[in-house]
């Protein structure tokens, strides 16, 4: 669909949205997953202020275990849209997530607001030895550390961390899934090292002495993207309309966050049963940027939802960045690197998004940027660009797949 067709479906205000008129949206009930984090409060506050009845949308909010139960029920169809990690949307998208399906990616939910947390006894000696490497090496074993899901962020974010400090996550460390909710029982019950997800788990592993969060996200990754709007993309074909409501609704709902007070009040919502089931003042001080007492030193950057609508842009080098890590990792082939922008062309909708941002009077952040991430190697332009070079970045880490 066109920009201008776009545009043309984004000019109805609520006043319009009648049965009959042009822009209500083909399809008013909507099933939307999340799984129990933080950074699921976009979706927790569209529901608990109905932002979507303005845009002639009802949405009905379902928790999901895990982010693989989300990826089945997307497929599936027993989910119109999502909370997902943005890594879960491009794996599906090349077939190493789960089954192959063509997917899209509405809008980016959140940046940062993930971490790494270690039991006690690691974190103590990493402050000892100064060194991650030498912190490992008093196990004397091989090191267990958990994250989400196998092409998710922190998979990716926990790959990059170690292989910045000279450790081959590949060879040197023992990697499981667990789905986020689960892993401070894990914690709990011994044999897991340390974990990397989203808030509030690492506040309650800590809070409860079974871990301590050694780094950040934004450590690795600063305001990397996280979290995004996701579904299958034949979803955007048959309903344009309510796609396009959609993304209205979830950026009235990231830029509500981001009011003053909001936060707090957000996390009080987050804290009952239905949507995390944690400690209100848990949730509450992370999503306020407050990680505790952290050892050394640390990009302390907040979880982030909107900040005058640079947050939501679904930037095409964001998903190019996750197939330049499946590659460097052996999840894919070369292929994937010269297809990458066209992969990412054809999953981030930022044509829908473009439209809905301007309907709602959110500016357009667009234009790229230059990231360095905890390595000193850049992401930017240079690479992801036309006259970059995807190939030889992945083959310039001296620690990858061979």
């Amino acid at each position: 669909m066109s920009t201008s067709s776009w545009m043309d479906f984004g000019a109805g205000r609520a006043d319009t949205l009648s049965g009959t008129s042009s822009h209500a949206p083909e399809k008013r009930h909507l099933r939307v997953g999340f799984v129990a984090l933080s950074d699921a409060a976009p979706l927790v506050v569209a529901k608990r202020l109905e932002l979507g009845h303005e845009h002639g949308l009802t949405l009905e909010l379902s928790r999901e275990s895990s982010w693989a139960a989300v990826r089945d029920k997307l497929l599936t169809g027993e989910l119109d849209a999502a909370h997902s990690l943005y890594g879960l949307v491009y794996g599906v998208q090349l077939g190493i997530g789960g089954p192959r399906e063509d997917m899209a990616v509405l809008m980016v939910l959140n940046r940062n607001g993930q971490a790494v947390t270690v039991t006690p006894s690691l974190a103590d000696a990493m402050a000892q030895t100064g060194s991650l490497r030498d912190a490992l090496a008093t196990l004397g074993r091989t090191p267990v550390f958990a994250q989400t899901f196998p092409t998710g962020t922190h998979a990716m974010f926990l790959n990059y961390w170690f292989a910045a400090q000279g450790i081959d996550p590949l060879s040197e460390i023992a990697r499981i899934v667990i789905p986020p909710a689960h892993m401070v029982a894990a914690m709990e019950e011994g044999g897991l090292d340390g974990f990397c997800c989203g808030e509030p788990w690492h506040a309650v592993a800590q809070a409860r002495g079974l871990g301590r969060t050694v780094a950040v996200s934004s450590d690795i990754w600063p305001n990397h993207p996280e979290k995004v709007l996701a579904c299958r993309r034949d979803f955007v074909t048959r309903y344009p309309k309510t796609a396009l409501a959609l993304v209205r609704t979830l950026l009235s709902a990231c830029r509500w966050l981001d009011l003053p007070g909001h936060r707090e009040e957000a996390a009080g919502w987050l804290a009952e049963p239905a949507w995390v089931g944690a400690p209100r003042d848990l949730i509450a001080a992370r999503l306020l940027g407050d990680f505790g007492r952290l050892q050394g030193r640390h990009a302390l950057l907040p979880v982030s939802f909107f900040d005058d609508g640079t947050v939501t842009y679904p930037r095409l080098s964001d998903g190019m960045w996750f197939i330049s890590q499946y590659r460097r990792w052996g999840m894919t082939g070369d292929d994937a690197l010269t297809s990458a922008a066209r992969i990412a062309a054809q999953v981030n909708q930022t044509e829908l998004y473009e439209a809905a941002a301007q309907a709602e009077g959110v500016p357009v952040a667009s234009a790229p940027v230059q990231e360095v991430l905890c390595d000193g190697r850049r992401w930017d332009e240079s690479v992801w660009g036309p006259d970059g070079d995807l190939r030889a970045y992945v083959e310039g880490f001296p620690i990858r797949a061979r």
